[in-house]
């Protein structure tokens, strides 16, 4: 665990060190929003930008314009400095090359990227929990680094790459959120919160370093430890992840590169053993609630490494002038190629031990019966502990081609194919490891094709369609059709937007859904490829706070995890429905921000969801001294009605569904206060103040376990540049 005190020194030795800095290079998320708005072209940015020489006096003192000193003076041999090149790439508009500072992700299967803000801003700052950015975020096992999935069932996640670790999502880098940066400054990003007393602190903390080698080259590295020691018995948490990215993005050869690595360790409580120990105040402590794997030592750790370079070179149809900034407004070809290396790795260990709950059943006198029992009812392998070792590797080659037949921003922007192969590699540690002392790998190999175009209309329309297709091997007969297209229109300026999308697939079930043998579980199923057509409308007012959503899905043979923690597939269709609705009021300084979701299903044993999940958020904002420091003073809230919510098994690392436990109906609220210093962010939280004040007191996210008590959090964010 980090100590503030080391944090705070270190931060200061960093703010002395870059004490010279005299510009801010500072891009908040409404600022990028404006510009890729407008897509007209700006004046300036890497057009006429700092590193830009050629109209400056040399270094030796001479004219800049090559005119040569008068006969008989003397000659300074001093090497004149060599002008650099603005930044030329075809895939930034010359609104995005105006930023001082802009990231991007880049897309793995087609050669585009996607800008993001760096937000500096008070915006999310108080959402110290990552999973809760999205709209209405995850429902979680408990605290900070700790297991979650997502609240809206059309944005969970879908990939069938080594499902154990999906929970985790929220925290982890991955080959398709690996940030990029562009910076005109050298960039020194760092984050610190705290929370709670010692023993039970959470802690997170973050340090992004990025620098521009020139204005197409860049370099970044991203360190993020976040964990909690838990206010409850055996539930201590740390995440570690790392990503190292290069990038160069010159005016025809491209090329994205990145490390990633995560590890995640944490002890497992198996929940609390009922549920009276959460809405009984019958414990002094939070520390003191007996969970169902307090005397099992269980543990999970997860171990990640990934890899992957991605490069392009285009070829005009037209020979380039020096009147063309860059490509993309001229028709060319771009070829390229992706390698990319993924492994994962989960070893799950526990020992043989019982739980008591003290309140299993209740007598007609309104006495109470205990009951004794297991976690696990079976153990196949060693009665006595377990070591449960999985491991997933893949690695991908594609090859791809792009066309640009006219513009790239055109109403035919671009056309994409591509071909690639993937090699699967499976391991478990089985009952066969154990006889024969070695670790069996199953390797599997599938080919997969895919084409896409896309495209606009100035900035009233936007579309875009795809096609992947697995003809054979492993995932032989898999496929995805997607279709997008947007409709905007400007009243005052201001956007209003219509979009859709549709989608159709085909996907074969996971390998570990088919195949697993371990300590307490083992199956062998030849379950059927799933089958969902999905679509969705929005309709948005950014500048009023208003966004409506509706998503429909009809889901056919779906594969879940029952109440037996098992893997089942439902016979039949599932219907599911989401209907999304946000408004944010701002009355001068007064900020009403409202997000509710209404989701429907017509299996909820299959698909369990909420009818009604809700976030609010009330605050006050206003400038304390004008340009200086800014404040928010206010209170965010969560709420969804009551729902068999799916449960948490550590030793699968699943959610799945049960029938015994019904949540909700509970607000978590929490108060906060935040400002913005200068460049510095400053956070002070009491997090869940309405406990034991008002509610039911059952504040559960996930069946049987329990979310944080009350607690207060102080963090600082803190940008340094030169």
């Amino acid at each position: 665990m980090f100590r503030l005190g080391n944090i705070l020194r270190l931060m200061f030795a960093v703010a002395m060190v870059t004490a010279s800095a005299t510009a801010y290079a500072q891009v908040d998320a409404s600022a990028l929003m404006r510009a890729q708005r407008q897509g007209q072209n700006i004046t300036g940015g890497y057009g006429a930008n700092p590193y830009d020489t050629s109209a400056q006096q040399g270094a030796d003192g001479q004219p800049a314009n090559g005119e040569q000193p008068a006969e008989g003076e003397g000659s300074d041999t001093t090497k004149k400095k060599k002008p650099r090149k603005p930044l030329e790439s075809y895939f930034f508009s010359d609104s995005i090359r105006a930023l001082r500072n802009f990231k991007w992700h880049i897309d793995r299967d087609y050669n585009t990227v996607k800008i993001e803000p760096i937000d500096t801003t008070l915006n999310v700052w108080r959402l110290d929990y990552p999973h809760y950015h999205k709209r209405l975020g995850n429902n979680s096992v408990g605290g900070l680094g700790q297991a979650s999935n997502e609240v809206n069932y059309f944005e969970r996640t879908r990939s069938r790459e080594f499902a154990f670790s999906q929970p985790y999502d929220a925290y982890t880098y991955n080959l398709e959120n690996a940030p990029f940066y562009n910076m005109k400054h050298p960039y020194i990003w760092m984050t610190y919160l705290e929370s709670g007393q010692k023993r039970y602190r959470e802690e997170h903390f973050e340090i992004m370093v990025s620098q521009n080698i020139n204005p197409s080259t860049s370099v970044s590295l991203n360190y993020l430890s976040r964990g909690s020691r838990s206010k409850y018995d055996v539930s201590r948490v740390r995440n570690k992840n790392f990503s190292g990215t290069v990038a160069h993005t010159g005016r025809r050869y491209s090329v994205h590169a990145a490390y990633i690595h995560n590890k995640v360790e944490q002890q497992e409580s198996g929940g609390v053993v009922g549920d009276w120990a959460i809405t009984d105040t019958v414990f002094e402590m939070p520390s003191g609630v007996p969970m169902r794997l307090a005397g099992a030592e269980a543990k999970n750790t997860y171990r990640n490494n990934g890899f992957f370079i991605k490069q392009s070179i285009g070829i005009p149809f037209v020979r380039m002038t020096s009147r063309d900034f860059s490509m993309a407004d001229l028709p060319a070809i771009y070829i390229g190629h992706t390698f990319e290396y993924n492994e994962w790795s989960k070893v799950y260990t526990d020992k043989y031990s019982t739980y008591k709950d003290e309140r299993y059943s209740r007598n007609p006198n309104g006495s109470y019966n205990s009951h004794t029992d297991t976690y696990y009812k079976d153990w196949f392998l060693n009665p006595e502990k377990t070591r449960d070792s999985t491991y997933e590797r893949i690695i991908t080659n594609r090859i791809f081609v792009q066309a640009q037949p006219w513009d790239r921003n055109g109403v035919v922007g671009t056309i994409d194919g591509g071909v690639g192969i993937d090699v699967h590699t499976y391991s478990q540690f089985g009952l066969q490891d154990y006889l024969s002392g070695k670790l069996k790998k199953e390797t599997m190999t599938s080919w997969f094709a895919y084409v896409g175009a896309q495209g606009k209309i100035r900035k009233y329309a936007d579309w875009g369609a795809n096609f992947k297709i697995y003809p054979s091997g492993y995932r032989g007969g898999d496929y995805e059709i997607t279709a997008r297209a947007s409709l905007s229109a400007y009243i005052r300026k201001k956007p209003l937007t219509l979009s859709g999308s549709f989608s159709e697939s085909m996907t074969s079930p996971g390998y570990w859904t088919n195949n697993w043998h371990s300590n307490h579980y083992r199956w062998s199923n030849d379950f059927k490829k799933e089958g969902e057509t999905r679509f969705n409308v929005a309709f948005t007012v950014p500048d009023y706070g208003i966004e409506l959503g509706f998503w429909q899905s009809i889901l056919r043979d779906k594969i879940y995890y029952g109440a037996d923690c098992l893997p089942k597939q439902h016979d039949g269709t599932v219907s599911v429905t989401s209907i999304y609705l946000q408004k944010n009021f701002h009355i001068k300084g007064v900020h009403l921000d409202h997000r509710v979701l209404v989701q429907l299903t017509s299996n909820r044993h299959v698909v369990p969801l909420p009818l009604v999940s809700t976030f609010l958020s009330y605050y006050y904002e206003f400038w304390v001294k004008r340009d200086v420091l800014r404040l928010q003073v206010g209170i965010d809230g969560r709420f969804n009605t009551r729902y068999y919510a799916q449960g948490y098994n550590p030793a699968l690392s699943v959610f799945y569904n049960q029938n015994e436990v019904e949540i909700g109906n509970y607000p978590y609220l929490d108060a906060f206060i935040s400002a913005k210093w200068k460049r510095m962010r400053i956070l002070l939280k009491y997090q869940h103040w309405n406990n034991n004040l008002f509610g039911n007191n059952e504040y559960f996210a996930v069946a049987r376990y329990p979310l944080n008590p009350g607690m207060f959090k102080f963090g600082i964010s803190w940008t340094f540049y030169d």
